[in-house]
């Protein structure tokens, strides 16, 4: 079946995009075939006298056929198809008829590259419409031209800017930055695009006008002149280097590419794009970023139909950051909202974060003011549970309190529906003990969002042994339509993500009561692949938090026979909650940083370190450790832990547990995961790994069984 149709609209050929079997439109081999074949019949008809491209899908083109990416193997595979790209846009670019893309929904990587090599683009404004390179996030770079034309479009700052960081662009901005030519309605899209063809083809019009770089004064003169570029070169990438430790190859040849192209000419950078997008195809990174983008797409996958229950009203119990978040996600997708807490001052904090986040999606584009509103209105503040009988889910997010989520069990049942489900945020406390005396404990679910909830992509639903099948298949339905990647996970103390993180948090303070320097172990775990140091997570979490959660799972680990620090413990007790009472193991006194003539002579950076806190950990006289030891140490009894969990099944699956840990806890996305990072170290090699840190500091150490039995049978966790 073929990619592409072509429709004659008098004397404009209307090429329409859509890949059979397919729900969008991607670049392979297949279709650039096609579209070869196509621009020979257009070129030779002297009937024709402009072509728009166009998509019959929901969006213009999604990108790349990355499942096909993922099984280049071999050295000169991936420069082949880039070359192949590039050889058929710069075709496009050049043909001597005039081309203008017709752009709905997305335009992201590849389709993005096809656009900017047409004449002309001229966009919908609709919020869905949006451009973006992202294949910064797998790992990989723009391999059809996007490192060459856009940065002689809309500049190189800006450039590197959209392709360092893979944001989308909403329509709205890219008109402004110049990648749209021009806005229109969606329903005018196709006549407006048709008439901007006929007006090229004929010499210009108001199509040609609106064709300008948007560029400031300032940016002009400093990228028109080679050492105004080079000083953009350098700081990209002193940033990039802050960001990534390293551990991320793809930005550095992204700037390599916009370097070459622009100081070397289209021709250098074209071939310079080819090499290193092979590079990055065979490289691990990308290998275990796009498994991870696969993994995220598989928990996207909807639950069976017949076990599904809609879920139209749900209330939610407490109006505070993590209650507005959930009750931010569920408006945004379409479910009404009964938002209830004790004061109205509580609801008007909640309901004006609420509106602040919506209204900052209009000011970016993301939404109409129509659609804000509309939102905005699916939001019902209450102090009582009226209106809780037409709920088809409760979302209980109070304090980890379990005689507080018992009582709130109970009023809910109370005031409910028979057939109303209650969802428990707890992100500790065993939903079992939650539910011991619920009257319908079928019918009781935990659903452990991530904060911030309007930013933290995953949900963990835990099932008990009597959570209904029906119940767990409504809720991973619901908090798919939430815009979540859903994990389910078993009952248990901390379930998975808070479980495996406690002993991650436990080895910090153990490193601490031996000596360690706060700044060393945040700066090693930061260099390992973690976005924030375990130092710096315990603040922003609150000490409180951690302290309450070590208590839940210290039972767990002690029958295990690990030792569980009592420090955190002992800070909260002087009065440490972190940042929320700014007092914490940094200091907090109006965002106080080491002065600068101290980072330079020390080498540190960011927060000074509150020192005072040292007197619970031995006292102010510090030793260093190696950045391999701590990061071993804090590293390996996460993963361990995750070892643990599946092999007890809290967890169904390897899957399961590394997008549990990276997409939860922040797991360096470049490993893969847990088991991931395992099958890449070789499980033997772990093993030995595990034995070596177990004989150093003790049986909190000792391998799990499963990934001892692994090692011995030479295996990996996963199959492929």
């Amino acid at each position: 079946m073929p990619y592409l149709e072509v429709e004659r609209r008098d004397s404009v050929a209307v090429v329409w995009m859509d890949q059979p079997g397919e729900k969008v439109n991607k670049i392979s081999q297949g279709l650039l075939d096609e579209f070869a074949s196509v621009l020979d019949s257009v070129e030779k008809d002297p009937g024709i006298k402009a072509l728009v491209l166009a998509s019959r899908k929901p969006d213009f083109i999604a990108g790349a056929d990355i499942e096909k990416v993922l099984k280049m193997d071999a050295p000169g595979q991936a420069a082949s198809l880039s070359h192949s790209g590039h050889l058929l846009l710069n075709r496009l670019e050049n043909f001597p008829k005039p081309v203008v893309a017709a752009i709905h929904g997305a335009a992201l990587g590849g389709g993005l590259e096809v656009a900017l090599a047409c004449h002309y683009r001229i966009a919908s404004d609709d919020p869905r419409t949006v451009f973006s390179l992202p294949e910064l996030k797998l790992g990989l770079l723009p391999g059809g031209g996007g490192t060459q034309r856009l940065p002689r479009l809309i500049g190189v700052s800006k450039a590197l800017e959209m392709m360092l960081t893979g944001k989308n662009i909403f329509a709205r901005k890219a008109r402004k930055l110049g990648i749209a030519d021009a806005l229109v309605h969606p329903y005018g899209l196709l006549d407006a695009a048709v008439q901007s063809a006929l007006e090229l083809a004929d010499g210009g019009g108001s199509a040609a006008s609106g064709r300008k770089k948007k560029n400031t004064l300032l940016r002009r003169m400093l990228e028109s002149v080679s050492p105004g570029r080079r000083l953009i070169y350098n700081q990209a990438r002193k940033t990039v280097k802050s960001r990534t430790r390293g551990n991320y190859p793809a930005p550095f040849k992204i700037i390599d590419c916009v370097e070459t192209g622009t100081e070397r000419g289209l021709e250098a950078g074209y071939r310079v794009e080819e090499k290193l997008f092979d590079e990055l195809v065979l490289g691990r990174e990308a290998k275990q970023l796009i498994q991870l983008f696969f993994g995220m797409n598989s928990l996207r996958k909807s639950p069976p139909a017949d076990l599904v229950r809609p879920v139209r009203k749900i209330g939610v119990l407490g109006a505070g950051l993590m209650g507005s978040g959930i009750a931010e996600v569920s408006i945004a997708n379409g479910m009404d909202v009964l938002l209830k807490d004790m004061t109205y001052a509580a609801l008007g904090h909640g309901e004006k974060a609420i509106w602040q986040d919506l209204d900052r999606k209009v000011r970016r584009g993301g939404m109409t003011p129509f659609q804000r509103d509309l939102t905005f209105s699916r939001l019902n503040g209450i102090l009582d549970y009226s209106g809780f009988r037409g709920a088809d889910m409760v979302i209980e997010a109070v304090f980890e309190d379990i005689d507080l989520k018992r009582r709130i069990l109970a009023e809910v049942e109370a005031a409910a529906r028979e057939d109303t489900i209650f969802a428990s945020n707890t992100s500790s406390i065993p939903l079992s003990e939650i539910a011991a005396q619920a009257k319908r404990p079928e019918q009781v679910i935990g659903m452990h969002y991530f904060s911030p909830v309007p930013k933290m992509p995953l949900l963990e639903i835990i099932v008990t042994d009597k959570t209904a099948d029906w119940v767990a298949a409504t809720c991973v339905q619901a908090g798919i339509n939430q815009g979540k990647h859903v994990i389910v996970v078993k009952d248990g103390p901390g379930f998975y993500t808070t479980r495996i993180l406690a002993p991650f948090m436990n080895e910090a303070m153990v490193l601490l009561e031996e000596g360690g320097d706060i700044q060393e172990i945040d700066s090693a775990i930061k260099q390992f692949g973690f976005a924030v140091g375990p130092i710096t997570l315990l603040d922003e979490v609150g000490i409180d938090v951690v302290a309450h959660v070590s208590a839940v799972l210290a039972p767990l680990f002690t029958w295990r026979g690990i030792r569980t620090s009592s420090s955190s413990e002992k800070v909260l007790q002087a009065g440490y909650k972190g940042r929320k009472n700014r007092k914490g193991f940094y200091l907090y006194d109006g965002g106080r940083k080491w002065p600068r003539i101290l980072q330079k002579l020390s080498g540190r950076k960011g927060k000074a370190v509150n020192r005072h806190i040292y007197d619970f950990f031995g006292g102010p006289h510090r030793k260093s450790f190696e950045a391999r030891e701590i990061q071993d140490r804090l590293a390996f009894v996460m993963i361990n832990e995750a070892v643990h969990c599946l092999q007890e099944g809290i967890i169904s699956s390897p899957r399961d547990g590394d997008l549990g840990a990276v997409l939860g806890l922040g797991f360096p996305p470049f490993l893969g995961g847990p088991f991931r990072y395992l099958d890449s170290l070789g499980t033997e090699t772990a093993y030995r790994r595990m034995e070596e840190l177990r004989e150093k500091n003790g049986p909190r150490f000792i391998a799990a069984g499963l990934l001892r039995e692994k090692a011995m049978l030479k295996q990996k966790f996963y199959s492929e």
